[in-house]
């Protein structure tokens, strides 16, 4: 047992700042002497002299050996890992790494449809062909959830050379699919099961909450630990579940796609984070439940609004949504004549309440462990509020119909996914031009196009562009939702292949 109540990155960090070296090297601020004041304001003057990097107390991200090896260490151990790595670009950079680290040109890998946009780039970096399966879709709530076994089985009797399958779990709603079963289709069919964790690095403190990835056969699992952890933004851990993979060239992967000077405050924080959570996560993440219950039942009560629960899953190993993260809450709209992103607008304006995304028919809200029963008394206020003023009187109360007032339902869980005409990367070094979006229908687009969030592709590089997706992203442009990905970010003109 290694002892979790130690910190070796901020233990190192402190060391080198205390020890009164005369910097002649790089950060240019020279350990907070050259900084502006408004970066003193924004950075302690602590931080300042702690944040640099390289010397021989701070170790080397690329081929740890000190401090950040024992880091890295204590993570593993407190997730239950076999190997940990620490990334300082995000569940983006965790991903190309899992991706490009075990995956080859010309590998066939299966993909769920609502697959975040770091999965595609990651396939493009390694030159892989994806398969897409279909999720399960709720047509009540219109989000997509996670996939079935039989999907998968279908996936991989169709496609039996594939090198790999990856997973989203949970999924931005907290949806799991039943992904014990499906590591065991996978490895029997002897592939990869690669994961897309980022929404599920705190479950491991929770005995109400699902299992994690890597606890249920994952190979590899991608955990945003900032997302509702104690980490800053930007940071997040790569953790290996078995002996599959190369963790050698797991890490030259990383060494790739990550900065050769990390920043050594975003690794202290994924140590601290870590640190905290050995220390309090089972405590702190008891009493996240338990508010989320509460906000559950309580947004229940409200005339006009519907937050799903246990009961919009379906047990078995056939279940795009087996188990629930309850610390996200969804509220679905479907009784208010207001839409999501202006319902967003309305909180975040009249309330000072800000929610993590907003969709069609619905808001997501995350409960973490720095909330109280005071923001969650505030969060009901308000959503009894808006509840009241924007009731559906033809409907009200009526939550069977999740089709909002501009014909659009859920977070693009029900657009299907175009045909792929030729690989993503091939389409990302193609020559391209840009047209017209109403003009491109029957052309190969050149680049992803998703609303942001979720960040969930409805076009791929190497797709066909169609008419009824042209008009899906022109209403929910009208929603007022942001695109992200495509050069243009009004999407009046969009790359295709020449």
């Amino acid at each position: 047992m290694l002892n979790q109540h130690e910190a070796p990155i901020s233990h190192a960090m402190k060391e080198y700042a205390g020890d009164g070296a005369l910097a002649f090297h790089t950060p240019g601020h020279k350990q907070g002497l050259g900084a502006h004041r408004l970066l003193r304001e924004l950075i302690t003057e602590e931080g300042l002299r702690q944040e640099v990097s390289l010397m021989e107390e701070l170790d080397d991200l690329h081929e740890p050996e000190g401090c950040i090896k024992a880091a890295e260490a204590l993570a593993a151990e407190l997730w239950g890992a076999e190997d940990t790595m620490f990334i300082i670009n995000g569940t983006t950079g965790a991903i190309h790494a899992m991706l490009l680290g075990t995956l080859s040109p010309g590998d066939e890998v299966l993909i769920p449809r609502n697959a975040h946009r770091s999965i595609i780039g990651g396939v493009i970096m390694a030159g892989a062909v994806p398969v897409y399966v279909q999720p399960e879709v709720d047509a009540r709530l219109g989000i997509a959830m996670g996939l079935s076994l039989s999907a998968v089985q279908s996936a991989i009797a169709a496609h039996p050379g594939a090198r790999a399958l990856v997973a989203v779990y949970p999924t931005y709603y907290g949806y799991g699919c039943d992904l014990r079963a499906i590591a065991e289709a996978v490895h029997g069919a002897g592939m990869l099961l690669l994961v897309d964790e980022a929404h599920g690095a705190h479950l491991r403190f929770s005995d109400e909450l699902p299992l994690q990835a890597i606890e249920l056969g994952a190979d590899v699992a991608a955990q945003s630990t900032h997302k509702l952890l104690g980490s800053m933004t930007q940071t997040s851990m790569l953790h290996v579940g078995s002996h599959r993979v190369d963790r050698s060239r797991l890490r030259q992967a990383a060494g790739l796609l990550q900065s050769t000077s990390p920043n050594q405050l975003l690794l202290a924080s994924l140590d601290i984070a870590r640190l905290q959570m050995a220390e309090e996560g089972r405590a702190r993440m008891a009493e996240a439940v338990r508010l989320s219950h509460l906000l559950r039942s309580e947004v229940n009560k409200i005339s006009g609004l519907y937050s799903p629960g246990l009961e919009s899953c379906r047990s078995g190993a056939d279940s795009g949504a087996a188990c629930l993260d309850y610390t996200k809450v969804t509220v679905n709209l479907a009784g208010l004549a207001v839409d999501g992103p202006e319902a967003e607008l309305i909180l975040r304006h009249q309330y000072k309440i800000q929610c993590e995304l907003s969709d069609a028919s619905n808001l997501l809200f995350i409960i973490s462990m720095a909330d109280n029963e005071a923001v969650i008394a505030r969060l009901l206020a308000a959503l009894k509020d808006l509840a009241a003023g924007h009731l559906r009187t033809e409907n009200a109360g009526n939550t069977e119909n999740t089709e909002n007032a501009n014909g659009c339902r859920g977070a693009m869980g029900d657009m299907p996914a175009p045909r792929q005409r030729i690989s993503p990367r091939e389409a990302f070094f193609a020559d391209y031009k840009a047209i017209a979006l109403e003009r491109a229908v029957g052309a190969v687009s050149a680049e992803t196009v998703a609303f942001y969030p979720p960040g969930v592709p409805l076009l791929c590089p190497g797709e066909e562009i169609t008419a009824e997706l042209v008009d899906y992203i022109r209403r929910y442009q009208a929603m007022g939702m942001r695109l992200s990905g495509p050069a243009d970010g009004r999407l009046e003109d969009i790359r295709v292949i020449k």
